[in-house]
């Protein structure tokens, strides 16, 4: 009967640990904006990373097009493109759009800045950096 129901504990034991490492596996893909600006996130290896970030070139303003990457074995940017704005109001700003696939387990950084390519001294309008975990 004692080992009858060390089996079922053991096995319960065994059940909740495998449901615990599944619900926390790392994403494969994973989206995010501004908002996360100095956040940490963590993305399985193999996965795409999407970053928008709000634009508007009719300003003059926009963000590197070629994000500053910490550590390139890690992760790699794949594309980058202008989305302009759903409503061709004059003035209206878009979005920048980058993806990044997760190379191989690591750690690195994505930073960028918002500003007039034509003032390369003045400081940016804005900026983004991100940290990624890649499991």
């Amino acid at each position: 009967m004692k080992a009858r129901l060390a089996l079922v504990c053991l096995t319960t034991a065994v059940l909740f640990s495998l449901l615990a490492c599944s619900s926390s596996a790392a994403p494969k893909e994973l989206s995010v904006d501004i908002a996360s600006s100095g956040k940490e996130v963590t993305l399985a290896a193999g996965g795409m990373l999407t970053v928008t970030l709000e634009s508007n070139i009719t300003t003059g303003y926009s963000w590197n097009e070629n994000a500053n990457i910490g550590d390139k074995t890690v992760m790699q940017q794949t594309n980058h493109k202008y989305q302009p704005p759903a409503t061709p109001i004059p003035g209206a700003g878009g979005k920048e759009v980058w993806t990044f696939k997760a190379l191989k387990a690591g750690q690195s950084t994505i930073s960028m800045e918002y500003r007039r390519p034509f003032e390369p001294t003045a400081a940016p309008a804005k900026t983004f950096s991100l940290t990624l975990v890649v499991q």
